[in-house]
């Protein structure tokens, strides 16, 4: 390594605002590096993590529009029934100018 180019690489302690402290190396220029989440009080690592949609957002969704879920069916077959009749006369048509 080039001397003087790199920026001093030395011990630095890292304070947590839930009171957790320990050391590590940084460039960091203080002593003591303050930081708001750590390992130890992260919900991701400490087991309290939370699914923000427990009866949310698709609940919500799924009262909302269930009555036209329901009634959805009813018109797709509707709509089949109308393309299949309107195939069904195209053929009729192509075969009656032959």
């Amino acid at each position: 390594m080039k001397a003087d180019i790199h920026p001093n690489y030395k011990k630095v302690d890292v304070l947590c605002s839930c009171g957790n402290s320990f050391a590590t190396k940084s460039t960091y220029h203080g002593e003591t590096l303050r930081v708001e989440v750590c390992s130890e009080c992260h919900p991701f690592y400490t087991g309290k993590h939370k699914i923000m949609d427990t009866e949310g957002r698709v609940d919500q969704f799924m009262r909302r529009y269930a009555a036209k879920a329901a009634a959805a069916p009813a018109v797709e077959k509707t709509a089949v029934k109308a393309k299949a009749k309107s195939k069904a006369k195209a053929k009729e048509d192509t075969k009656k100018s032959k």
